[in-house]
């Protein structure tokens, strides 16, 4: 049975009805792991949603250039898995890192983590990685992309009386067929989930130990890129939060909501161990990248004298 544009309305406004609530509901940083943050509206199963996740990680690692130093890749991979513990996420997690000098992260449903070898060397701390990490790690807990994918659908489904003049069900069924996973336009995040994986994700790091005060740190960082190199940071940040907003933000959440501790982790050894091995290997591949460039050699030699023809006999008679 079709639901009726009516009822295709309503559900678009019962997802942002549950996005607004959601916020107030998970202000307890000490019932993570006992929370449903990724509730609302979700046309994807878990199982479909790990599936769509593997699919599109398995493109990234078929075109990206992935680290295969293992010092670094086992150290972000158990960071990683320490912050899932601490979170609402509920899929297993897979964390890889990408030879990429954008200081950036990114996930994909059900779980599949990329980090980029820019992001781990501007990052100073490894509570400032955490923050990242966790920022990533919400954006799954919570569900936003198939979330978002699933309103679009329902606002494309909202089209439907105009779909039926142009041939009806089951020509509205054979236009749409074909797009049987989801575009990676749907895979852009709100500005709202930004805000949300902010706010779920300080709360991640904390968990896990780290320094809430590290967020604002990286923000910070990214912020003062972001008007350097706008053209590198630009599509990154164009869903997130502006800055004072977000500092602003992420400030009050640590004053209103998370109880206050004596030690907290910044950094340790092994992260600082860890960045410098990764620095050490950029500079190594820079130099021979440069070494490699073919280069003009200088004669030393002085060139032979260009033969005049009128002094030549050849020819003659």
């Amino acid at each position: 049975m079709l639901a009726s544009p009516k009822a295709v309305v309503l559900a678009v406004a019962c997802l942002a009805c549950a996005a607004s609530q959601a916020f107030g509901q998970n202000d307890d940083p000490s019932r993570i792991g006992n929370r449903d943050v990724g509730k609302g509206v979700n046309f994807y199963s878990i199982e479909r949603e790990t599936a769509l996740g593997r699919q599109l990680a398995s493109e990234v690692e078929r075109q990206a250039k992935l680290c295969d130093e293992p010092q670094i890749t086992e150290f972000v991979n158990r960071m990683g898995q320490n912050l899932v513990r601490n979170s609402d996420a509920k899929p297993p997690f897979v964390f890889k890192v990408v030879e990429d000098a954008s200081p950036n992260a990114f996930a994909f449903p059900g779980g599949y983590v990329f980090v980029n070898t820019g992001l781990i060397e501007i990052a100073e701390d490894e509570a400032e990685l955490a923050a990242v990490l966790s920022h990533e790690i919400a954006h799954v807990a919570a569900r936003h992309m198939t979330r978002q994918a699933t309103k679009a659908q329902l606002a494309d489904l909202a089209a439907l009386p105009v779909s039926i003049f142009l041939g009806g069900w089951a020509g509205y069924a054979a236009a749409h067929g074909a797009q049987v996973a989801v575009p990676m336009t749907l895979l852009k995040f709100s500005r709202h989930d930004e805000v949300e994986a902010d706010y779920l994700g300080v709360q991640y790091m904390y968990a896990a130990g780290y320094d809430p005060a590290a967020a604002i740190g990286i923000f910070e960082k990214l912020a003062i890129l972001d008007r350097k190199a706008p053209s590198l940071w630009g599509k990154i940040s164009s869903t997130h939060p502006a800055d004072g907003d977000r500092i602003a933000a992420t400030e009050r959440e640590i004053q209103n909501i998370l109880p206050g501790r004596q030690q907290y982790v910044v950094s340790t050894s092994e992260y600082k161990d860890v960045r410098e091995r990764l620095i050490e290997l950029q500079l190594v591949r820079n130099t021979d990248a440069e070494s490699s460039r073919p280069r003009l050699s200088k004669r030393t030699e002085p060139l032979s004298p260009i033969a005049n023809p009128a002094d030549s006999s050849a020819g003659q008679p």
